[in-house]
């Protein structure tokens, strides 16, 4: 039996611990990309927690005491800081184990148009349901990072972000049914419905699907840009060095 004070904590360290225990795996190695996952995390996890704080404080939604350690940053507690290193770690973990084994770009020419339904389904549905905070400014976020990448920076590894994106789903929907009642007496996480749509995945808010997509599409754009970066300047100086 899990103590009631400790669940949040143990959802955080069941979201990491497969990935962490395989980051050392040798054909993998998903560490050495370590400035990538950190520079990512900090940025776009540092955004987040700053609309995390304001939707606390408008209470839009907020945490239930009997199952945190009691420890808060501001308005949020330590368990919810953790979710912000945890989350994007796992969900990089996938990406790559995703691109190292299976070779072939499956999405590869169907990225376009996922992200131009994303777009519409977005756009529509945040200016449908404004004024409810979560969905209007969850829809709108994911609006924003999806033109930024299907107009400007037309990245060439979106079709293997969505795989990895739709495979996270699966692990993130178990976690925030957790989180959300699906397996405990009340709520870990509550939510106002007087500002998202009301309907519900199971116990999860529909939002948040869209929330993930947003947040790990933004954390990748960071991830790879700067794994890239790194990955040119080693080759550079090994070209060097054996000049």
């Amino acid at each position: 039996m899990i103590p009631d004070h400790y669940h949040y904590l143990l959802i955080n360290l069941l979201t990491i611990a497969y990935p962490l225990a395989q980051s050392y795996e040798r054909r993998l190695r998903f560490l050495k990309n370590w400035k990538a996952i950190f520079t990512a995390t900090a940025i776009v996890g540092g955004i987040f927690l700053a609309w995390d704080e304001l939707f606390t404080a408008l209470e839009v939604w907020g945490f239930n005491e009997r199952y945190l350690i009691g420890i808060y940053i501001g308005r949020l507690p330590l368990e919810e800081y953790n979710f912000f290193l945890t989350v994007p770690f796992a969900c990089l973990f996938i990406y790559e184990v995703l691109n190292y084994f299976i070779k072939k770009d499956l999405l590869k020419n169907y990225h376009q148009s996922i992200t131009f339904f994303f777009l519409l389904c977005t756009l529509f549905l945040g200016t449908y349901f404004s004024p409810k905070l979560y969905t209007t400014i969850c829809f709108y976020f994911t609006a924003v990072v999806l033109s930024l990448q299907f107009f400007f920076f037309k990245n060439d590894w979106m079709g293997r972000f969505y795989l990895g994106y739709f495979v996270s789903l699966i692990p993130f929907l178990i976690m925030n049914g957790w989180l959300t009642g699906s397996f405990t007496e009340e709520p870990i996480v509550w939510y106002n419905n007087m500002h998202n749509m009301g309907l519900r995945i199971g116990t999860v808010p529909a939002e948040d699907a869209m929330y993930l997509l947003g947040y790990l599409l933004a954390v990748t754009m960071i991830y790879e840009r700067v794994k890239r970066k790194n990955l040119a300047m080693h080759s550079d100086q090994n070209y060097r060095s054996t000049s």
